[in-house]
């Protein structure tokens, strides 16, 4: 069993570091809150450390999965930083979704201080990383995703290595680019059988069985009809998402008008309080503007 280290105990990162004590391995744990780290330890064992340089000595895969940027270079730089703990020749896996520009900027600084580092953000929400589901995306050198891929298979249902550093964090961008169109449009979609008089149910039995199939149909749709907003990714966080995907898509001469829509929309769903509801608030939008 490797000695491990896990930065971040949100609704992400709480259970896939208990999914790691789970299975036999030396956890230590930390959290800017430091009562949630002392909770997680309470409920999974293991320990828990003041910062995140101590959290990671020893460690022989530093995992973390926090808010954003600066979140994240707060946890890996500095003094009390996990760089400055970790043995040379260890691993550091980046579960957060975050900038190319700060991977770029984190992998060079581990590679000078003779550590690996993986970017990995992941797909599933919450359900799927209390549910050991998760899909990981990886980006980085071969060696250091062979060596962390046994860990993260962990909490993963699919874990794969798409390319070079930086490669898993354009993956994601991918993942929400798709999403952010698929939720509209399902929206959309219960939003039309409404003012058409439909059943909105038995409208989803029978197109969810065809061509219109989706995760997000197969799993949202009920909650979205009863008007229940609580079962997912936050809107705020997706608006933190999808700006680096038009900062990127500036950047790479991408064009994305239907995300950048989107977007815009999630703009309207936080002006109504829905930041923290999940991102099949759309459709509450559509109710809301008649």
């Amino acid at each position: 069993m490797a000695k491990l280290a896990f930065l971040g105990l949100g609704v992400m990162g709480y259970p896939m570091a208990g999914h790691l004590a789970a299975a036999g391995h030396d956890v230590t744990v930390y959290n800017r809150t430091n009562a949630k780290a002392e909770k997680w330890v309470a409920e999974h064992g293991g320990a828990h450390a003041a910062t995140p340089r101590e959290a990671a000595m020893g460690a022989d895969f530093v995992m973390a999965c926090v808010g954003n940027d600066d979140d994240l270079r707060s946890v890996c730089l500095g003094d009390d930083g996990a760089f400055a703990g970790m043995d040379k020749g260890a691993t550091f896996v980046d579960h957060t979704t975050v900038s190319a520009a700060v991977t770029a900027e984190l992998y060079k600084a581990a590679s000078d201080a003779g550590l690996q580092f993986v970017d990995a953000p992941v797909s599933g929400g919450q359900a799927g990383a209390e549910n050991g589901q998760l899909s990981i995306m990886c980006g980085g050198d071969a060696a250091a995703y062979d060596a962390a891929e046994p860990v993260m298979n962990i909490y993963a249902k699919l874990c794969r290595r798409i390319g070079a550093s930086g490669a898993g964090q354009m993956t994601k961008m991918c993942n929400q680019i798709a999403i952010a169109g698929l939720v509209q449009g399902l929206s959309e979609a219960l939003h039309f059988a409404e003012k058409a008089g439909l059943d909105g149910r038995a409208v989803v039995e029978v197109i969810s069985q065809g061509a219109a199939g989706s995760w997000q149909m197969a799993n949202r749709y009920e909650t979205m009809l009863n008007d229940a907003f609580e079962h997912g990714f936050a809107v705020d966080w997706m608006r933190k998402d999808l700006g680096i995907c038009l900062k990127t898509a500036d950047e790479n001469g991408a064009s994305l008008p239907v995300t950048a829509l989107v977007d815009q929309f999630y703009k309207d769903v936080q002006k109504m309080g829905g930041g923290r509801w999940d991102t099949s608030s759309l459709f509450k939008r559509l109710r809301e503007i008649g």
